[in-house]
C-alpha cells in the first residue's frame, strides 16, 4: 500500500470534513451513513469495531452539539477518518474481498491514535454526564 497516496487522498478527507462541520444536521446525516455502512460490514471491521464505534459517537456527540469541547482538529480528523470510511473511491476498493477496508482500518486506528488523549476526555465527560443524570 503506498502510504503517500493514502496521506494524499486523507488530506482531501480533512478539507471535505472542514466544510461538513460548518453545517451540523449534515454531519450528522454522515455519521448515520457511516454507522449503517459499518453494520453492514460489522464482520471484517472486528479489529477496529470499538474504536470506529467511539469515532463515531464523538462525531455524533459533536453533531448534535451535546459535546463540542474537543479541540477543532480532533473533529475535523475524525470527520475525515469518518468520510474516508465511508467514500467508495478510497485507495482500496471496499468491495476488493479480504483488502477493501485495510485502508480504512488503517485510516481510523491512525487519526484514532491521532486523537487519543481527546477521546479520552469524551469519555470522562460522558461518565459524567451519566452520573448527573443518575443523581
Amino acid at each position: 500500500m503506498d502510504f503517500n497516496k493514502l496521506t494524499t487522498r486523507f488530506n482531501i478527507f480533512k478539507k471535505i470534513a472542514q466544510q461538513l462541520l460548518l453545517n451540523k444536521n449534515n454531519t450528522f446525516k454522515k455519521v448515520q451513513e457511516g454507522l449503517k455502512k459499518a453494520d453492514k460490514h460489522k464482520g471484517v471491521l472486528t479489529a477496529i469495531w470499538d474504536q470506529l464505534q467511539l469515532l463515531f459517537e464523538v462525531a455524533k456527540a459533536y453533531s448534535n452539539g451535546s459535546y463540542t469541547t474537543i479541540p477543532r482538529g480532533s473533529i475535523v480528523a475524525i470527520v475525515a477518518g469518518l468520510l474516508y470510511f465511508i467514500s467508495p473511491l478510497d485507495l482500496v476498493p471496499d468491495f476488493i474481498a479480504g483488502l477493501g477496508f485495510v485502508d480504512d482500518a488503517l485510516i481510523l486506528s491512525l487519526v484514532y491514535k491521532q486523537v487519543a488523549k481527546d477521546l479520552e476526555k469524551y469519555l470522562k465527560w460522558k461518565a459524567a454526564q451519566k452520573n448527573i443524570i443518575h443523581i
